[in-house]
This record gives C-alpha cells, structure tokens and sequence, in this order.
C-alpha cells in the first residue's frame, strides 16, 4: 500500500498504529523466544521447536513489512534491488506461517492419534528437516518472481529507483498467474489438511475421553488450533479480497488496503503465538515467572 497518497494526518495516525502494534507485538514475541532458548527443556520437544520456529519467523516478517510500510511513506523511491530482496523475504515469511502451522497440525495429529509412532516419526532432526522444506517451498515460487522479472525486462531494471510494493515490480501477467496458482495449490493443501487431521484428532478425543469437561477442552483446543491456521491462511486470500472489494468501493483504497493490511499481515503475528504460547501450560509456566521475575526486580529499583 502506498500511504503516500494519504494526508498527512490520516499518515499519521496509520503510521502510529503499525509501528505501535509492531512495537507492542514484538515485545510479546520475544519473551516466548527468550523464553525457549533460556531453557533447554524445549530444545528436544517437535512441538516446541515449529512453535518457536513460527514466532521467530513472525518477528522476521513483522519487521520487514513495518519497514516497508513506513519507508513507502518517509521514502517513496527505492532501488529496485533493494526492493526486490526485500520482497523477497517479506514473501517468503508472510507464506511460511501457515505451512508451518499446518506441520504443527500433524505433529499433534500424530501424538493425539499414533501415540507409539510419535517419538520415531517426529524427532528432531525430522523436525528441522520440514523446517527446511517449509522455507525450499517458499524460497521457489519467491525467486521465481525475479527470474519473471528479469525475463521481461532488462537487467538495468535493478539499478532504477521505484516505488517499493509488490505490483509495482511484480505487476506482469506471469507474475499473476504465478501468484494465483501458488496461493491457490498452498491454500488448498493447507486447508484440506486442517480440515483432515482436526476431524481425526476431534474423533480420538472424543474416544478417549470418558467425561464431558475434558471432552470439551479438547474441542476447544483443536477449534483454537484451528483458528491460528485460519487467521495466517488470510497471507493466501488478501489479494483476492482486495481485488473484489476495490472493484466494488473503489473510492475507499486506502481504507480497504490498510484494513486488509492490519488484518493478514500485523495482528496473526499476535493472535496466533498468544492461543498457542499461553494456552501451553509448560510454556506458560516459565513465562509466567519471567513476567514476576520483572515485575519484582522493577519494584525494587530506586526512585
């Protein structure tokens, strides 16, 4: 989004709200991840590991498309080099949460459902290796981006000065057809999957669990894991939203894109960590204790 059309005043205010937010949800990010690497329970644990994996990834997009969105603003023109890497990993993290979400999904999927397969089919070193193949699935389709770009145009285009948004460099046909396919083949995959692997561990709940209290923590557990993997499934469907509503308010731009903007980009970064870091009990616990541990040593600093 090019807020640089905006007044100033309406820049303003959305700059203050994205920067705060980024600020705000940062904070909370790095504490799970001070967290993680402060206590080596958690570096032996699948589960923990994706967790962590998503919530770095997500302070790596954050500042990225903060960045983006105040520089398209305080510095409208950018080299087309530097805006191309820098599109190039706000890609790639904006569609990786989701992928890894999904592989949060079936390694619950196996510990709920194959309980006896689980330490075998989700060690560690299996674990960094979907991590791997999270990023290679992503890394493609973004540099594919680039070599479009560069059979379309000369090489000369690197060293001109634009306006750093993905349409502006990425705007042929091929890019488009890029785009749809892969956001399509992804959202379908990862979807299916949700809808596949929650039915299961819906179905085992309910077999193993005699009272009707646990029956229900365990709907609402696999409904929250749900909804993480909705709300960065919204990475996939934004430039399908923003098409259809443009065309139909079209004199609300910056309104329909900041809105869309906040809603797949900035506030999954908060959501979705939080339903999964303070639901955790163990994680929860050490965070818990942290969040004393400051909250006592700022009491007894001197005025």
């Amino acid at each position: 989004m090019n807020s640089s059309r905006d007044p100033f005043e309406d820049a303003l205010v959305k700059h203050c709200i994205v920067v705060g937010l980024g600020v705000f949800i940062t904070y909370i990010n790095g504490i799970f991840v001070f967290i993680f690497f402060k206590h080596s329970v958690f570096y032996t644990d699948p589960r923990y590991i994706l967790y962590i994996h998503l919530v770095i990834n997500d302070l790596i997009m954050l500042f990225l498309t903060v960045s983006l969105y105040v520089l398209s603003y305080a510095s409208p023109l950018m080299n087309a080099a530097v805006c191309s890497v820098l599109l190039l990993f706000a890609s790639m993290t904006s569609e990786i949460s989701p992928l890894n979400l999904a592989g949060m999904a079936i390694e619950r999927y196996i510990a709920i459902c194959q309980p006896l397969h689980h330490t075998q089919l989700c060690s560690v070193n299996r674990t960094y290796i979907l991590i791997s193949l999270i990023w290679l699935l992503n890394v493609i389709p973004a540099l594919t981006d680039i070599f479009i770009l560069l059979l379309n145009e000369p090489i000369s285009v690197f060293s001109t000065s634009i306006t750093c948004y993905s349409k502006r460099l990425y705007g042929s046909d091929q890019h488009l057809i890029r785009a749809i396919f892969v956001e399509s083949l992804y959202l379908s995959c990862v979807f299916l999957t949700l809808v596949f692997i929650y039915i299961k561990v819906l179905q085992a709940a309910k077999a193993a669990t005699s009272d009707q209290v646990s029956a229900t923590k365990a709907r609402n557990t696999i409904l929250l894991h749900g909804l993480q993997l909705l709300l960065c499934m919204l990475a996939y469907v934004t430039p399908f939203v923003n098409y259809f509503l443009l065309a139909l308010f079209p004199k609300y731009l910056g309104i329909i894109l900041f809105s869309t903007y906040l809603l797949s980009n900035i506030l999954p970064r908060l959501l979705s960590p939080l339903i999964y870091g303070v639901r955790d009990q163990k994680m929860f616990k050490y965070v818990k204790r942290y969040l004393t541990c400051s909250l006592h040593f700022l009491k007894i600093q001197p005025n």
